[in-house]
């Protein structure tokens, strides 16, 4: 009983590769309670009929399997009700290896794929071939614009699916989609240049350096073009900005949780990349919104570099983004591990954390999850989105505003809470510090804790801190770290191409396998088994308590 993938995939064999690579721990939870992910949600409905191709798996009478690749309009996959997807076989190769090994067998995998998204589904079910003669189906799975000759159809009953990790999914574009960006940027283009062209000849340009005017119409290169539509603020120091595709429709879908790299342009010239959570709920398809917290610069409050660049970024957004703006970002990414079964949720937000707990409780409630939201900030007017919250959740969200000492007991939220809860925090370092040692001190498993934090560890300005070596094997190079630099500074310095995101220890996008040396782990997001069995360390935040790291890189 349980998760009906695992139920099927996990077979023994498999079960002990898990326990003795020490991943068993945290698939067990999978394989308790009510059946679930063997019924189509909207969210599976309206991926799977989105797609125009995916891959298909057989097995053969000699026990050799066999993947096709089915291709076609846009929606050929017809989702013909939650347990029951079909369509339409036309005229081929006439090989019919598929064919003929469903007569035999009737099992069949199915990989769905969306790569511009970096999301796939992965389905398994039984499969039932239906003759051209069966016109009343037929008339259900084919396409009237598609012009070829059916010969038959093929009708999965599913019997399980789940959705894979992003990781390594290299986005690619089809032919259309590549138009359609072109497009928006041939048609900004023109725009720009028929008002340069309007512009007077002696009238002076305005200066980057003044804070507070319009900053450039176009700002970044990455491959999702997007608009500025909407600008508000939510408190006196959060502001959100609604973004909508730049050659209009929809945008790429986005699942609870994720970020967007949005290119910022410092006062100083210097343009970076900070990420930001999309806090919209993540069912809308029409526009994003991200709130941007800009509070002082560290200047003003002796914070490191790191710090200071993404506090002067976030008041370049503050200053500069301006309705109308076009911005030219990466494409979206998660990060968090949303469970997937019925297991009940509790989720915590500290402050501005509340831009990733929103979208993730406004999920899970759609999919009918019980969940109690606890959200904490300095006061009432400083807590983002709390009314609308307060509005959705009622008796479920329990706000704490400090300034009038209400202030959460965590201790006495994870002792009330039963014992297969999935529990999401998202808030300062101190307050995940505060979680963990909780959680060990009754006995949460740390699998069932999912979470992000921001503002660093609260050690990484210390006076400790010192210099040190990073050995990497496969680049043959040893780079000295400053004691006020990063390891991840230290590898862009020397040119080494390595991923990274957050820059927070928030989403492990940049960890590394350690081959020697004690790392001194400062993420937030690592798991146990990640850091000591696969010997992860996040070099955006994380240093080095020997003298010498290395690393596979």
């Amino acid at each position: 009983m349980g998760h009906k993938f695992a139920e099927i995939g996990f077979t023994l064999a498999v079960k002990e590769v898990q326990a003795r690579l020490g991943s068993r721990k945290g698939y067990e939870r999978m394989e308790g309670g009510e059946d679930f992910n063997d019924h189509l949600g909207i969210a599976e409905t309206e991926f799977i009929q989105a797609r125009d191709s995916f891959y298909m798996a057989s097995v053969s009478e000699t026990d050799w399997p066999y993947i096709q690749h089915r291709g076609g309009p846009k929606g050929f996959m017809k989702v013909l009700d939650e347990k029951t997807i079909g369509f339409a076989d036309y005229n081929g190769n006439r090989q019919y290896i598929s064919t003929g090994n469903f007569a035999n067998n009737d099992k069949v995998s199915l990989f769905f794929m969306d790569y511009p998204n970096k999301t796939r589904l992965k389905l398994l079910g039984r499969v039932k071939l239906v003759d051209v003669n069966d016109s009343e189906m037929l008339g259900l799975l084919q396409d009237d614009d598609y012009r070829a000759r059916v010969e038959r159809a093929f009708v999965i009953q599913v019997e399980a699916f789940d959705w894979n990790c992003p990781k390594h999914i290299t986005p690619r574009y089809s032919e259309a989609e590549v138009e359609d960006i072109v497009a928006a940027r041939l048609a900004e283009a023109k725009r720009l240049e028929a008002k340069q062209l309007e512009q007077p000849e002696n009238k002076p340009m305005e200066k980057a350096e003044n804070v507070g005017r319009p900053g450039p119409a176009t700002l970044g290169e990455g491959p999702l073009s997007l608009v500025i539509s909407g600008i508000r603020q939510l408190t006196p120091e959060i502001r959100a900005f609604e973004f909508k595709a730049a050659g209009g429709g929809e945008l790429p879908l986005v699942t609870a949780g994720s970020h967007i790299r949005v290119p910022v342009l410092l006062n100083d010239g210097t343009l970076v990349q900070r990420s930001y959570s999309i806090c919209s709920n993540p069912s809308r398809r029409n526009f994003y919104e991200i709130a941007v917290l800009a509070k002082r610069l560290s200047s003003e409050t002796g914070q490191g570099r790191e710090h200071d660049l993404h506090k002067s970024a976030s008041h370049s957004i503050h200053h500069n983004f301006q309705i109308g703006m076009v911005i030219n970002c990466d494409l979206p990414s998660n990060h968090f591990d949303v469970h997937s079964g019925s297991e009940p949720a509790i989720l915590i937000a500290g402050g501005v954390g509340i831009t990733v707990i929103k979208p993730l409780s406004q999920y899970l409630k759609s999919r009918g999850v019980t969940l109690s939201l606890h959200y904490c900030g300095r006061s009432i007017k400083d807590m983002a989105f709390r009314d609308r919250l307060e509005r959705e959740f009622g008796e479920s969200i329990s706000i704490y505003p400090s300034d009038e000492n209400r202030r959460m007991n965590l201790r006495h939220v994870l002792s009330r809470a039963p014992k297969n809860t999935i529990f999401y925090i998202c808030g300062p370092q101190k307050m995940l510090s505060e979680m963990k040692f909780m959680a060990n001190e009754q006995g949460i498993d740390s699998d069932r804790i999912r979470s992000e934090g921001f503002g660093g560890s609260g050690e990484e300005t210390s006076v400790e801190d010192k210099a040190f070596t990073v050995k990497l094997v496969k680049s043959k190079l040893k780079l000295k770290v400053a004691a006020d630099e990063s390891v991840l500074d230290a590898l862009l310095a020397a040119d080494i191409d390595t991923p990274f995101s957050c820059q927070s220890g928030s989403c492990k996008q940049c960890a590394i396998p350690v081959i020697e040396g004690k790392p001194d782990h400062r993420d937030s997001v690592l798991t146990d088994i990640e850091k000591e069995q696969l010997q992860l360390f996040c070099p955006c935040v994380s240093r080095a308590k020997t003298q010498v790291l290395t690393l596979d890189l």
